[in-house]
């Protein structure tokens, strides 16, 4: 398959034609990622996904993160279930059309009603997990997560510089964080959502502690070294639009 031009990329950030569903806010995101080889995660993927590479490899993502204000489009906001805590790990995909998105291993979550509706209507592979997410000082995250029935204990702990940019279209930040599409497998086959957001403020991030668990949880070796790359973002408004089988 031919790569990607970054015309291509840049039209995922238009607005989708499928229906809006949701309306989230999600904050305080940590952007953790390694290079792998190719052909470890494309045996990872389901048929009908091909791995999106960047300096000719993949990258796997862990992304701990705060939701906020997550409700339907017909509801406000509940407290006690549109906040909760996330923590995911994923890569980046293309189908067979060349559409490029995000291909999620596993979202963990603290909020057992988000579990059940996202694996109910978005086919989504979230788990249960114990988490909490503190702020010592302005800026710095000290963020845990342990999913049931592990007895292991991730922990994040990273501090964003007050300055922001947007990434740069062709860089390798763009790649990573500019991604508008989600695929997952449905027992009708594969089929695609897509998000809406304005693009991400990015942000230098000081890294104090980082954990790599999710990783043999979901199959891979654990790298075993600090990630290649990370950034943060303080965060973006997102509007979640119904899966389709072949959105175009």
């Amino acid at each position: 398959m031919t790569a990607l031009t970054l015309a291509q990329r840049l039209a995922e950030r238009e607005l989708p034609s499928t229906r809006r569903v949701m309306h989230q806010r999600w904050e305080n995101l940590l952007f953790l990622h390694w290079r792998l080889p190719v052909e470890v995660v494309q045996q990872s993927l389901p048929k009908g996904l091909q791995v999106d590479t960047f300096d000719g490899s993949a990258w796997v993502g862990v992304v701990p993160f705060f939701m906020r204000g997550i409700r339907p489009v017909f509801s406000p906001a509940l407290p006690w279930v549109s906040n909760f805590l996330e923590l995911n790990l994923r890569t980046y995909v293309r189908d067979a059309d060349g559409q490029p998105g995000v291909w999620f291993y596993s979202l963990d979550c603290n909020q057992p009603v988000a579990v059940w509706l996202a694996r109910t209507f978005f086919s989504l592979p979230y788990q249960p997990a114990r988490m909490t997410a503190q702020s010592p000082t302005p800026g710095r995250i000290i963020y845990t997560s342990q999913r049931r029935g592990d007895d292991h204990e991730s922990r994040f702990d990273y501090e964003l510089a007050r300055e922001t940019t947007v990434a740069e279209p062709g860089t390798l930040e763009f790649f990573l964080v500019e991604r508008y599409r989600l695929f997952t497998q449905t027992r009708g086959g594969l089929r695609s959502g897509r998000v809406y957001h304005q693009p991400y403020l990015l942000a230098p991030v000081n890294v104090r502690e980082w954990d790599t668990r999710l990783f043999p949880l979901n199959g891979f070796a654990d790298p075993l070294r600090p990630p290649d790359h990370a950034i943060a973002s303080p965060g973006v408004r997102v509007s979640i639009h119904a899966l389709d089988q072949r959105d175009k």
